[in-house]
């Protein structure tokens, strides 16, 4: 009997599909709060001062990434290009491809206590940072009892 190098066992190829196909009901609306999956995968947390999200867009240039704040909501769009590309393709067969590359876009509903006017975005290392501040009279303060 005839095996190939890369078999094609059709339990794990049904395994895959149901695996895929139950990511894509096990999203939650994305919020500060929330758990979203996607590229680039996020961590987005809080401090007192400040709400801090970090994209993790490894190989990205950083004039494609856009991030915008509107009403609330905190959107990172770009576009990854693939990073190798093959230059005979009609001779290559792609087994795994686990690269994302194409446009994308991620949403995160801010909490109302944020001023958008203070946003600083940078990129480094393949991690976008994303710091969103609080307003300074949202911030905790001690009251002195008298």
């Amino acid at each position: 009997m005839y095996r190939s190098l890369f078999a094609r066992d059709l339990f794990a190829e049904v395994d895959r599909l149901q695996r895929e196909l139950q990511q894509s009901f096990d999203t939650v609306s994305p919020s500060i709060r929330g758990f979203a999956r996607g590229y680039p995968a996020l961590n987005v947390g809080s401090t007192p001062t400040s709400v801090e999200i970090f994209a993790f867009a490894p190989g990205m240039d950083p004039a494609r990434l856009e991030v915008q704040v509107d009403r609330g909501v905190l959107t990172i769009e770009g576009e990854r290009v693939p990073a190798v590309r093959s230059s005979d393709t009609s001779k290559t067969t792609t087994h795994i491809n686990e690269c994302f590359a194409g446009r994308f876009r991620r949403v995160v509903s801010l909490p109302d206590d944020v001023d958008a006017a203070g946003v600083n975005a940078s990129y480094r290392d393949g991690v976008l940072r994303v710091t969103v501040p609080r307003r300074e009279s949202a911030e905790p303060r001690r009251i002195e009892v008298q």
